[in-house]
């Protein structure tokens, strides 16, 4: 038991300048709960050594005296250390194939893995979540990126006073700037050959409502997917409005049987059901994608689907912001996932390539996969908001007792993938992907 706490630089991107705490959660940690915090020194991050020193925090070279880390990213295979407890976003409980080699090193070095994303509460809610920020980084991303390909297509809008997230130093600083330009829209109207203007978001959690929290401050009206199916019908329709639809299951999904639609039966029966999303994609304007997805369940834009869309002329969808950033996913023209500095490409459907950019024939995809970190102080403080009373029950936890036996919040218990080297219960799945 150690109350060495370590917070580790980020190396995976380049332009990753997130902590998962901040130097005021770090000062509340040493001083109430008597803590020794100690970061590892970093000249990226958007908190610079000096506040964590000012937050009474040590700075090291290394974090060889902690025994629990927390991190936000990946960590590098060389990093771990025997028998020590880490805290990040891992990436492994999909299985994905590229961090096999970095779960199986921390089973070989009998470490504890605490995973952010199952820290969940008992109806499996997270609790812990950089969400909100990739949705509202992500719907102002797909904003900048529509003002940019709208004016490939000779079209000069608002939308291009809306820079890309990280060039904002604040959320504050983007929120007006978007909010100017709903503004405009609602004075001045939009170009009759874009109306009706439709914005289509696929889910409702955390990521959606950042991503709508965003979109609401343009001169938003909500409409169902029902009435989307209708409004293109409309002879007159009002030319300062941005409307807004958000697809639940019951909108994307049908049971393949012809059985009413049943939540319940598609999350444990997903092979039961397809998608019948195609039947709205020719009325969106901009599709943000906000689903959780895995390889168990329908696919929404297929590539055979935009190769006929595309087939008979361009459509009116323009941007597809994909912030789940599944490849070759949900949105199946998300070939790769994009970094901050080169965010978009022209997904060309005739031949199935990206090109790097905004010209070009095809879709524009927005698939930034840590669209959290262009927004660095605010999420960063939102997700230490959320962690920080965890801290303290991991710092004191006794992780050499039996699983059964440690004392830790359920949450926190919950998103233990890793004791002492060995996957717990509930991620004994796991190891089918760690043989193969």
């Amino acid at each position: 038991m150690s109350n060495y706490i370590g917070i580790r630089h980020e190396d995976k991107y380049e332009h990753e300048r997130r902590a998962p705490l901040t130097p005021k959660h770090v000062a509340r940690l040493v001083k109430q709960k008597k803590l020794d915090i100690v970061v590892e020194t970093s000249s990226k991050r958007i908190f610079t050594d000096a506040e964590y020193v000012d937050a009474g925090a040590t700075i090291c070279d290394n974090l060889n005296d902690c025994s629990v880390i927390f991190g936000v990213k990946e960590i590098p295979e060389h990093y771990f250390e025997p028998e020590k407890t880490y805290v990040f976003f891992s990436h492994v409980i999909k299985g994905q194939k590229h961090n096999m080699p970095m779960l199986k090193r921390m089973m070989d070095l009998k470490c504890n893995l605490i995973e952010y994303e199952k820290i969940v509460d008992e109806q499996g809610k997270r609790l812990i979540f950089f969400g909100r920020y990739a949705g509202m980084a992500g719907m102002i991303n797909s904003f900048w990126s529509l003002g940019l390909r709208l004016k490939t297509f000779g079209y000069n809008t608002e939308l291009l006073k809306i820079n890309q997230a990280h060039q904002y130093t604040s959320l504050k600083e983007a929120k007006d700037a978007i909010s100017y330009v709903g503004e405009l829209i609602a004075e001045n109207g939009i170009n009759p050959k874009f109306r009706p203007f439709v914005i289509g978001f696929t889910g409702y959690g955390n990521v959606s409502q950042g991503a709508q929290e965003i979109c609401g401050l343009l001169p938003v009206k909500e409409i169902s997917a029902e009435k989307l199916l209708d409004l293109h019908k409309r002879e007159h329709v009002p030319n300062n409005i941005v409307y807004k639809v958000v697809f639940r299951e019951e909108d994307l999904y049908e049971n393949i049987h012809g059985n009413p639609f049943d939540l319940h039966e598609y999350m444990h029966n997903p092979q039961d059901f397809r998608s019948k999303f195609e039947q709205y994609i020719p009325y969106l304007s901009v599709l943000i994608n906000c689903i959780y997805w895995d390889k168990r369940y329908p696919k929404l834009v297929t590539q055979e689907y935009l190769e006929k869309l595309f087939s008979i002329g361009r459509p009116k969808l323009t941007v597809i912001g994909d912030i789940s950033c599944d490849v070759e996913g949900s949105v199946e023209c998300t070939l790769h996932p994009t970094i901050i500095s080169d965010p978009v490409f022209v997904y060309d459907p005739l031949n199935h390539t990206a090109t790097p950019g905004y010209n070009g024939d095809g879709m524009l995809v927005m698939a930034v996969d840590i669209l959290p970190a262009e927004l660095p102080s605010d999420s960063s403080d939102g997700f230490a908001d959320a962690l920080v009373n965890f801290v303290k029950p991991i710092a004191d936890a006794d992780f050499d007792e039996a699983f059964e036996d440690l004392d830790l919040p359920r949450a926190i218990k919950k998103g233990l993938i890793l004791h002492k080297g060995e996957l717990t219960p509930e991620f004994k799945y796991l190891e089918e992907f760690i043989n193969a």
